[in-house]
């Protein structure tokens, strides 16, 4: 369900009434906060600033070998990303850009932008024009999707995640269904076409909404140090404010897979890598120096927007991602904090196809039965702009392009 807010100054005066009221000592839990997470993004920037690489890097042979290590894993779940390399071979997604490149050029979807419907969920953010073509079902991305190897990668993420707690399972990790969603094709030389930095999943309702409360539970009991950001619990009960754009999935990483070789510089991504960075943000807004109706200028049904004024320590570690071949993936946790670069300084195109990792779960397979009708008509998926540019496009994937996996993950079978 769709979570309405009638009055939202009223609506945030009184969460944050309450949640003070719980956490009496708001003011004392953040300073300790502010001082772990300011030295965790310390920490990260001097590493960065070495030239050491903050994102941990997994190759996929040693996910399917299961050679990766206890260390990559603690270090990839305290810094909420990762890079996983050779997920498909080169070759192979060389022709998958091409094939993109034809697929949109064939159906002139360059004269079908110019009457887009409009994408508001960025609005708020100081740079807010990425290079996103409301592209969904080309045969590339389909056969993306349904591949054994990334899926094969995502079930591997799921897996980091608690799927059991408070007495109950959360959701199957090996099961990875579809969430349709676009492709970004940056031009080499565009400028002002990045996005600052932001967290998606949900805005105000963090503070709000009865389920994401309990997913912060330990936070806004001041038991910060017991909150585990791969806990469960919670998530898949959460209701956000439906808008176009706004994810009404349960996603354990959002990720997109390389193209082209592109990275730092390339108009590519930046992510704060610290996975509870989530913790600071939401005491930050109980402050006494935010307004009573304000949460740090979060708005309904936007992404929400990680500012300088009020998140300065955080911005220490906002980091690009290092460079990346045609073929390699890169994952990052649902909360963290992430944005992309405004300049494309390279050479060539940098093209990426997002594919996030979901696991099945009563949420999820809501959200499929109302998507599989779109895959069939060629239609914009539900939860993004209704443009549904693909209806008559020459080479739409149709289920004849799928396999059993692939119909399994978009939910033929519920």
């Amino acid at each position: 369900m769709a979570l309405k807010i009638d009055d939202l100054p009223g609506a945030i005066r009184q969460a944050k009434k309450e949640l003070r009221a719980a956490l009496p000592n708001y003011r004392e839990v953040f300073a300790e906060v502010e001082k772990a997470i300011g030295g965790a993004a310390n920490q990260i920037a001097a590493q960065r600033d070495r030239g050491e690489n903050v994102i941990p890097e997994i190759q996929f042979s040693d996910i399917t070998e299961q050679r990766v290590t206890a260390e990559q894993i603690a270090l990839l779940k305290a810094r909420g990303a990762c890079v996983i390399r050779n997920v498909f071979p080169r070759e192979q997604v060389r022709q998958w850009d091409d094939d993109i490149a034809h697929y949109v050029e064939r159906n002139h979807l360059d004269k079908r932008l110019e009457n887009r419907a409009e994408d508001k969920y960025f609005g708020q953010l100081a740079s807010s024009k990425p290079q996103i073509y409301g592209v969904y079902w080309s045969k590339p991305q389909v056969l993306a999707r349904q591949s054994e190897s990334l899926t094969t990668a995502r079930v591997f993420l799921n897996k980091l995640w608690r799927n059991e707690s408070e007495g109950r399972i959360h959701f199957d990790p090996e099961h990875v269904p579809v969430y349709a969603d676009r492709l970004r094709r940056r031009p080499p030389g565009s400028a002002s076409l990045g996005l600052s930095a932001h967290c998606d999943g949900g805005s105000v309702e963090r503070w709000i909404e009865s389920n994401f409360r309990k997913v912060y539970r330990h936070v806004f009991s001041g038991n910060w140090r017991e909150y585990d950001a791969f806990d469960a619990a919670f998530r898949t009960d959460v209701d956000e404010i439906a808008s176009p754009a706004v994810c009404s999935m349960f996603r354990t990483f959002q990720g997109w897979t390389a193209l082209t070789p592109q990275g730092p510089g390339d108009g590519t991504l930046q992510l704060v890598p610290i996975a509870n960075s989530m913790v600071y943000i939401l005491l930050r807004a109980l402050q006494d120096d935010v307004a009573d109706d304000d949460l740090c200028g979060a708005m309904p049904g936007r992404a929400l927007s990680i500012k300088p004024e009020f998140h300065a320590p955080l911005f220490e570690a906002l980091s690009s991602i290092p460079k990346m071949a045609a073929g390699d993936t890169v994952f990052w946790h649902s909360d963290v904090i992430h944005a992309v670069e405004d300049e494309h300084k390279g050479a060539g195109y940098s093209n990426v196809m997002y594919i996030a990792s979901a696991p099945a779960c009563a949420k999820n397979d809501a959200y499929l039965k109302r998507q599989l009708p779109s895959f069939l008509k060629g239609e914009s998926p539900p939860d993004f702009p209704t443009d549904h540019f693909e209806v008559d496009f020459t080479g739409r994937a149709t289920a004849d392009d799928l396999t059993p996996l692939g119909k399994a993950q978009l939910g033929f079978d519920l």
